[in-house]
């Protein structure tokens, strides 16, 4: 459980300096933050679908 937090938080983070990024308009930043916070949380959602799949 301790991973799924991790990739979750960071997926947050991530996405929130994407905004960051856009308002400042450093458009190659924010479309580097937005893979890796897409890639993050996407990552956490599998580990937590995973781990309710192995508690049934």
């Amino acid at each position: 459980m301790r991973h799924y937090y991790f990739r979750l938080i960071l997926g947050i983070l991530f996405l929130v300096c994407m905004i960051f990024c856009f308002i400042t308009a450093n458009i190659p930043f924010a479309l580097l933050y937005l893979m890796l916070g897409g890639m993050f949380s996407l990552s956490a959602r599998s580990l937590h679908k995973k781990s309710s799949e192995e508690k049934e």
